[in-house]
């Protein structure tokens, strides 16, 4: 220490804030690494020994006040094992980085092959020296320039002749392992080495100029030893040259751990993660912070005490406006989630999913990616069910481009020659197969892609293919539904005709033909007490089996269709019925007059299956077997305004009423309940319901809810 204020509490603050960065870079690696291979190991090890030489560093800074010799000689002696194997640390891993491992037959193989072997003997031999023999002198030794004892060439200690050197050689030798790495063929290697090389060539730089820098001091140091001048360099001289060499190594951090948290290179991941970036800045804020507390409590010999209490504080602080931060932005990011995971629109009208699934996928592309161009190309088995292309922007006048084939599981890089302007893949998968791929082109901005939005994309194109081919499966359903109706009306005509027209007047000839016959005989008698019994019942039938309604003027009227559904069909099977919004000129909404109701077809279709067959079980089952009691029904239909309107019609008769235990299945005495179960089914598809009970008064009570607009 200087004994200079300012000049101390800067030294210290870099020296700490070097400390915390690179500790924090390398566990980061260490722990947040897809892969932990050796060669991870070695860059997140190789990082953590760097922190330990500013452990070092920092412990010489703070006992140097006291001029404690014992922890200084310690210290000393320490920090020259990490700052002397940290640059070849350093060199192996670019070796690793730029594929010398990876690719044996590779020019960079046989360029390095060589220097890497003469680095290994080198490092090995510095070690020995370290560990065997006495290169440098201790730190109370140095105070007094005493060299005795010391392992020396002349008056000059051995290792400040080979250290420079050896940073110089690791450094140089790893600028051009990055200026010319193997060739792979891996596109997402690729990829990550080329967005990465210029932060590594920045950093390798700023390393070279560390070690050119504690060339020169080593250079100027030695060539005043013969002369015995050496007392002739003042102290604040080598402080300004510490202090240099601290802020550049900062500089070196910075880039490094910048190409480490925006690529992912050492962390075997494709895409770099947001959330890292953002950690990565908050280690930064952390460490200058504790640097500048810490450093000014050391700088003027605050009592311990005091300088825990700081500490404390500081790391207090910075814990609490992390976690808000946190918090903040997971609502920011359940915000532009929000479209994706509240899709109450969708649900409650499944057939209109095509606008909706387009809504969401604009908003999946302009809200979350900030891409410029998309397409949604499903694959596999809903490839026949979804019918619609989407793409980003809607008014693109590009041709759809085909997917590309056997895409991996995540997310491929594509060839911009082939796939223009696309340069993403993301596969779309189920639980068995794949089911669709998301292409997508550059962002907006001209930014990266993070791994978080490539797994949002991923999340909601599944989503968004399902919900396009559940709109084709609801519709495919609902036309056998249609047809399935038809089939039986034309069985049901066919079947009255045939009765009408064949059966009835051949009953009526055998009846005049036996009125002919010896009338006395019983078994004449009794012969044409059957016939006029049969058919006395298929009149009864025919009576109550009235043609199916003539279609209706606006086939999306509701209030026409129900008229006509009453009036044609059911007429004769109550003694009274009760339409309300219904059987008048009008119904209200609120006070509000509406002279129509209007629904989308299918969706109507739906409704009169339901209310058809909720009338017919209570024309067929709510007697209950007793054919002379009394049936009424009422018809009621209004709409509910809310937060989305929704048309109630409900159908209540006054039988017998269904079994409270098998309410849930919408039976009553005599059906199975299969009918409206199935309706029921329908009903949730377009987004309505349907509800079953027995009100404590008797008879039976059917609901059904749609959403509606009128």
């Amino acid at each position: 220490m200087t004994g200079r204020f300012w000049l101390d509490w800067t030294i210290l603050t870099v020296s700490l804030f070097n400390m915390i960065l690179l500790l924090w870079l390398g566990l980061i690696i260490l722990l947040n690494a897809n892969r932990r291979d050796w060669g991870v190991w070695l860059m997140g090890g190789g990082l953590v020994v760097g922190a330990l030489f500013f452990v070092s560093h920092s412990a010489i800074l703070g006992q140097e006040l006291a001029m404690n010799f014992d922890g200084l000689n310690f210290w000393w002696r320490a920090g020259w094992f990490p700052v002397t194997v940290s640059p070849f640390a350093w060199y192996v891993a670019v070796l690793w980085f730029s594929g010398f491992w990876a690719a044996p037959q590779s020019r960079l193989k046989r360029r390095h092959q060589a220097w890497l072997w003469l680095m290994v003997l080198w490092l090995s031999g510095l070690i020995t020296l370290l560990l065997a023999a006495n290169p440098i002198p201790a730190y109370d030794q140095l105070v007094q320039l005493d060299w005795d004892g010391t392992l020396a060439v002349r008056t000059t200690p051995v290792l400040l002749l080979l250290f420079p050197l050896w940073m110089v050689a690791c450094i140089v030798l790893s600028i051009d392992v990055l200026r010319k790495p193997a060739e792979v063929e891996n596109a997402n290697t690729k990829t990550a080495r080329q967005r990465a090389l210029p932060w590594l060539l920045g950093t390798a730089g700023t390393l070279l100029a560390v070690t050119l820098l504690v060339a020169y001091f080593v250079g100027s140091v030695v060539a005043v030893l013969p002369e015995g001048e050496l007392r002739a360099i003042r102290i604040e001289t080598v402080a300004a040259y510490d202090l240099a060499l601290s802020l550049l190594i900062a500089l070196a951090s910075l880039l490094l751990g910048q190409a480490i948290v925006s690529y992912e290179i050492f962390t075997g991941r494709v895409l770099p993660r947001r959330t890292f970036v953002r950690h990565w800045r908050y280690a930064i804020i952390l460490a200058g912070g504790y640097g500048v507390v810490i450093g000014w409590s050391i700088s003027t010999q605050l009592r311990p005490i005091y300088s825990l209490l700081l500490a404390t504080l500081l790391l207090t602080l910075c814990y609490a406006l992390y976690s808000w931060r946190s918090f903040w932005e997971r609502e920011q990011f359940v915000a532009r989630l929000r479209p994706f995971v509240q899709s109450q629109g969708i649900t409650r009208n499944p057939l209109h999913t095509s606008s909706s699934a387009s809504s969401l996928f604009a908003a999946l592309c302009r809200e979350v990616l900030g891409t410029a161009h998309a397409q949604l190309i499903p694959l596999g088995s809903v490839a026949s069910l979804v019918t619609t292309t989407l793409r980003y922007p809607q008014d693109a006048s590009a041709p759809p481009i085909h997917s590309p084939c056997d895409l991996p599981t995540g997310m491929t890089p594509l060839d911009g020659a082939e796939f223009a302007p696309y340069n993403w893949a993301i596969s779309l998968w189920n639980e068995r197969e794949h089911i669709g791929a998301l292409l997508i082109g550059a962002k907006q901005d001209g930014g990266l892609y993070s791994e978080e939005e490539m797994e949002t994309a991923r999340a909601a194109g599944e989503r968004i293919v399902y919900l396009l081919a559940g709109e084709q499966m609801v519709l495919r359903l609902m036309e056998l539904q249609r047809r399935r109706t038809a089939e039986q009306r034309v069985m049901d005509l066919r079947t009255r005709r045939t009765l009408h027209d064949e059966i009835l007047p051949a009953l009526h000839l055998a009846v005049l033909q036996l009125n002919g016959a010896n009338f006395q005989q019983p078994a004449i008698q009794e012969t044409l007490s059957t016939l006029g019994e049969v058919h006395q019942q298929i009149t009864d039938l025919l009576a109550n089996t009235q043609p199916a309604p003539a279609c209706a003027p606006d086939p999306y009227e509701l209030v026409v269709a129900l008229r006509a559904l009453v009036q044609h069909e059911f007429a004769h099977s109550f003694e009274q019925i009760v339409c309300r919004g219904v059987m008048n000129e009008e119904c209200t909404v609120q006070g509000r007059v509406v002279d129509a109701v209007y629904l989308d077809p299918v969706v109507g279709e739906v409704v009169l299956g339901a209310a058809r067959e909720a009338i017919r079980n209570a024309a067929s089952h709510g007697r209950g077997g007793q054919a002379d009691r009394p049936l009424c029904l009422q018809i009621t239909l209004c709409v509910e305004r809310g937060e989305a309107d929704e048309l109630i019609l409900t159908i209540a008769d006054n039988g017998v009423g269904i079994d409270a235990g098998r309410a849930g299945a919408a039976s009553s005495p005599g059906g199975s309940g299969n009918g409206l179960a199935l309706h029921s089914t329908l009903l949730t598809m377009v987004g309505g319901c349907l509800a079953v009970d027995s009100p404590p008064e008797g008879g039976t009570l059917v609901r059904i809810a749609v959403p509606t607009t009128f």
